[in-house]
């Protein structure tokens, strides 16, 4: 298209100027029609080609952000940009007196007073929305029930995306923008465990987002405090609950009678409940802390000591279940070998 405009601008220009006529040996037919359609149509495919690409490029960072945004960011966005042209129509009514500069000046800051009006507008629209008294989950109580904050732990842990795929976290969630700082931070770590468990999460923050289950937010109520601080009072503030495994913030929450969900205590709950006498195979992977003893792992993690089963590790073996013990870190089966059935 823009070799195709180009082109038609050079026959133009060779008609305005004449130049056929100026320039001896050329025919103005030939020059017109040749010489500067070629040259228009040249120099349109290589400005089309970089113009197309940025153009591509940038549609592509507003399509990627356009579909995090929620649909109330989306809305308040857009009206905060047509208040920014409003606001800058006014102000270039005295900005185009000042000659010479004045007039040039007026595109500039129109894009700019536009734009930043919109991004204010998207990243307050919670706060715009509740001045008139509009909430952008529906029912105040029930979107404050509803909304929950995550922060690194269970991001880093990654089970939490796992939870919402299935359907067990119902709502919105939110990831901060100072939790995705702490991310980012880690994931820059020196250290190589530090910097795999951030990139882990910022790869669970990417996983929600595509699938349109995350939102984040800007909102910060104590820029100066600590990370688990500045949740706590981020939740207090809009009555959220927090989504964590991190046992320091979940007391500090709960001591605020702030709702805490932790995936480990979910993990925990869903382990299967083995009642003495039931018979399963486990295979033994490894030696107990007393002589004799193997240890195995159900699928769900549950950890299996089976006494007697030091001489048969890497083998899988059918035992019998003696007893349950609920630890910290979760069920601990105490197990024999079973004799044949």
């Amino acid at each position: 298209m823009a070799a195709l405009i180009l082109g038609v601008a050079g026959y133009q220009l060779g008609q305005a100027t004449k130049l056929g006529e100026r320039l001896p040996g050329y025919g103005e037919a030939a020059l017109n029609f040749g010489v500067l359609i070629l040259l228009g149509a040249i120099v349109g495919w290589f400005v089309g080609g970089i113009v197309g690409k940025l153009l591509l490029r940038y549609l592509g960072r507003f399509n990627t952000r356009a579909t995090d945004r929620s649909g109330p960011e989306l809305v308040v966005g857009t009206i905060g940009l047509i208040v920014g042209l409003a606001v800058s129509a006014l102000i270039s009514l005295p900005l185009s007196q000042l000659k010479p500069v004045g007039p040039y000046l007026l595109l500039p800051m129109t894009l700019i007073v536009a734009y930043v009006a919109a991004e204010i507008a998207a990243a307050k629209h919670r706060d715009i929305l509740r001045l008139f008294n509009v909430h952008p989950d529906g029912d105040e109580e029930q979107s404050h029930a509803r909304a929950k904050l995550l922060d690194t732990s269970a991001l880093i842990d990654g089970r939490v995306a796992d939870v919402a795929a299935a359907g067990f976290l119902e709502g919105e969630l939110v990831v901060p923008v100072f939790v995705l700082e702490e991310l980012q931070n880690i994931a820059d770590s020196s250290d190589d465990v530090r910097r795999a468990r951030g990139r882990r999460g910022l790869e669970m923050v990417t996983r929600l987002r595509k699938a349109k289950r995350v939102t984040t937010t800007d909102e910060d109520p104590a820029p100066s405090a600590p990370v688990d601080a500045r949740l706590v009072r981020l939740a207090a503030a809009h009555g959220w609950s927090i989504i964590t495994n991190d046992v320091n913030l979940a007391k500090l929450a709960e001591a605020q009678d702030l709702p805490v969900l932790n995936v480990n205590r979910l993990a925990n709950a869903l382990k299967v409940d083995l009642v003495p006498g039931e018979r399963l195979d486990v295979k033994l992977v490894r030696e107990g802390k007393e002589a004799g003893q193997g240890v195995g792992y159900l699928d769900d993690g549950t950890m299996v000591i089976v006494e007697g089963g030091g001489e048969q590790l890497g083998s899988t073996v059918a035992v019998e279940v003696s007893s349950m013990l609920q630890s910290p870190t979760g069920k601990l089966v105490f197990s024999k070998l079973a004799g044949p059935t």
